[in-house]
């Protein structure tokens, strides 16, 4: 249960004051918040907003003084208003015979108003208006965009993702830690790195924290985790990629794949679980859901393409264990299916589509192609795929036709893992910090991530990754 400590400008927010108003009626209290509606020239009343509710504020110019009445009812919506006041029962509303009464709603009778900073007109977007918002304009305006209820939860709701993972891992005796996110090479090769001048040295940006993670099972540290940033110089403009994103990471020594892949789907389940259990996770779920009712209500009676349009959210607690369809069969099934694929090929989201018609929406793909995989991953001589190349030890997790995680038992026996830089055409010397930790003998070891970005996409069925992250880094977009 939260408690509200009171600050310098409140002694309760709005929504405690709805939860507890039976104990505070007649009690003064002091509130703040945005003034999302303003009403009334005799009387007035204003529809106040902080980030924890909604409460009706009662004004009369016997109450608080002509001339502050006058200022409140010239003032805009969205400014940030102050009222000391007593707590009293709101009228309820008239109800049709045969609906149910509404529970009991509180006001505040306003003794005192302040208006603490007040909104410029016009508003870059609406708050409360029905009218459709590109998705460019509310990221332009994201610090107004956040203040509409659905967004607002969204990203609580993020929070809430993080809380649950994070305690899931914590239960399965791993601990949090943090690596560097400036380095002096690339953690998979390849070109999608960011540049950056680190003194008077060149430096990237770090793509994941694989490396440094897999030095922590060389230090002993075991199991560890983290939740961080890693960027991605990708040339890819859809609606599921971004330069910067956050990722649940994992390290896991005495592991192979087999284990991990276990860590993964409890985690997942738990989350899921969590969410369909919690009081206050459902009711984030029932504010997005409201908004997207009414959106598609409204778009239909506009005409507009529903392409954009979004199914409510519906949390189904996932089935443990997730199936694990191995590459090889994926392979053959799609193309019983009537895919053009051929062994040795990535699965595309197209493909992925054939193999996931008769699967739950989470499933495992192990075995993958040595030749997919990163050097780190680990190979064990004499499995072949039925065209007898090398398979590895690495696997992804898919939600239908997206891929979540990629993951798998790393490569602990510093010959291969030498042999492995050189066949993939990286030098060993630029990677001796990491090959460094590979010499006195290291624990085999298995790990995986998972971005939180995905997670929250494959909650809550968003159409654009961008909706879960609040300032979006992509191809094109690096302000605000």
């Amino acid at each position: 249960m939260t408690t509200w400590v009171p600050t310098a400008f409140r002694t309760h927010t709005l929504g405690e004051l709805q939860a507890n108003g039976a104990d505070l009626i007649d009690k003064e209290v002091t509130v703040i918040g945005f003034a999302e509606r303003i009403a009334g020239k005799k009387v007035c009343f204003i529809d106040l907003r902080d980030g924890t509710g909604k409460t009706q504020v009662f004004i009369k110019k016997e109450n608080i003084g002509e001339d502050a009445f006058d200022t409140v009812i010239r003032t805009t919506r969205e400014s940030t208003l102050q009222f000391t006041g007593t707590v009293a029962l709101k009228r309820p509303p008239k109800v049709k015979e045969g609906e149910p009464t509404p529970p009991p709603a509180y006001e505040v009778v306003a003794s005192s108003v302040n208006v603490i900073a007040r909104a410029q007109a016009p508003l870059p977007l609406g708050v409360t208006d029905k009218v459709n918002v590109e998705l460019s304009t509310r990221l332009d305006n994201r610090f107004m965009d956040l203040r509409r209820s659905h967004v607002n939860a969204m990203f609580r709701l993020r929070g809430k993702v993080l809380q649950f993972g994070r305690e899931h891992l914590i239960s399965e005796g791993f601990f949090e830690t943090h690596t560097p996110k400036i380095v002096a090479t690339a953690t998979e090769g390849g070109a999608d790195l960011f540049p950056m001048q680190f003194y008077d040295r060149p430096a990237f940006l770090n793509q994941s924290p694989q490396l440094f993670k897999q030095l922590c099972m060389s230090g002993g540290l075991e199991r560890v985790f983290e939740i961080g940033p890693a960027f991605r110089a990708e040339q890819s403009d859809t609606y599921r990629h971004l330069a910067e994103f956050i990722s649940f990471d994992i390290e896991c020594s005495w592991a192979n794949d087999d284990d991990v892949m276990g860590v993964l789907e409890r985690m997942i389940h738990h989350i899921w679980k969590s969410v369909a259990e919690e009081e206050e996770a459902q009711a984030l779920i029932a504010t997005i859901n409201a908004y997207r009712s009414e959106q598609n209500a409204y778009l239909a009676e506009q005409g507009e393409d529903l392409e954009q349009a979004e199914d409510p959210v519906e949390i189904i607690v996932p089935e443990l264990p997730f199936p694990r369809i191995e590459y090889d069969e994926a392979i053959r099934i799609i193309k019983e299916r009537g895919g053009t694929i051929e062994w040795g090929d990535d699965i595309d989201a197209e493909n992925s589509d054939l193999l996931a018609q008769d699967l739950p929406q989470f499933y495992f793909l192990p075995r993958w192609p040595m030749s997919l995989k990163p050097f780190y991953i680990h190979q064990i001589e004499g499995e072949n795929g039925s065209t007898g190349q090398q398979l590895s030890r690495g696997f992804d997790l898919n939600f239908g036709r997206d891929e979540m995680t990629s993951g798998g038992q790393r490569e602990h026996r510093i010959d291969v893992l030498v042999e492995n830089l050189k066949s993939m055409d990286l030098n060993p010397e630029e990677f001796e910090f990491y090959v460094a930790g590979f010499r006195h003998g290291v624990p085999p070891h298995a790990g995986w991530g998972l971005g939180v970005e995905r997670i929250l996409m494959a909650l809550t069925g968003a159409n654009n990754v961008r909706e879960t992250v609040l300032f979006p880094r992509d191809l094109n977009r690096y302000c605000p």
